[in-house]
């Protein structure tokens, strides 16, 4: 996807691809690669979601989860004052595809009653959305592909993995529980 705006028409219900909605369930440290993961966890059930982040995103992440003063504002921060001066709100964010192992997402904003989605990498959608309080949305296949790759991950059983996030206490979590 190209970095750009998209003017949205109005869609049937038909044609909107099935999102589930999901919570920061934390950030932790991958123990072998030693880079941030979010968990993201559906809000109905067990079901969670690992995405792994650099350290920055991790960090923009964490200090509007810990509601973190900092002296100047910061780059996600810029991005909600800006969309805010330009009488916008953000709806929604959405990780919308999973392609070549690779996360994207879309950042959902109406303005004037026009609907833009933005193409945006999961990591800043989701630090934008928490500076907007607004939802954070899986698209469905996203997570139906993401099961697949796991499935054929040669030294990682998917079962396993997925057990393991979701019984992970508040303290293997990290300080950003939710």
């Amino acid at each position: 996807m190209k970095h750009e705006a998209k003017s949205v028409a109005a869609k049937s219900a038909l044609e909107v691809p099935t999102e589930i909605e999901v919570q920061i369930r934390g950030l932790m440290m991958d123990p072998i690669t030693n880079m941030p993961i979010v968990i993201l966890k559906d809000v109905e059930s067990e079901m969670v979601l690992p995405i792994w982040v650099g350290i920055f995103e991790a960090n923009a992440i964490a200090i509007e989860l810990e509601k973190t003063a900092t002296p100047r504002p910061m780059t996600h921060d810029l991005l909600r004052d800006l969309t805010r001066g330009l009488n916008a709100r953000v709806t929604k964010v959405v990780v919308s595809e999973l392609r070549d192992d690779t996360f994207y997402a879309l950042i959902w904003m109406e303005q004037q009653g026009e609907i833009v989605a933005v193409d945006a990498r999961p990591s800043d959608a989701i630090a934008l959305a928490l500076r907007w309080d607004c939802p954070i949305y899986v698209n469905r296949d996203v997570l139906a592909s993401s099961r697949v790759a796991a499935n054929g991950t040669q030294n990682i059983n998917p079962d396993e993995l997925r057990k393991w996030l979701e019984n992970l206490n508040d303290d293997e979590m990290g300080r950003y529980k939710m």
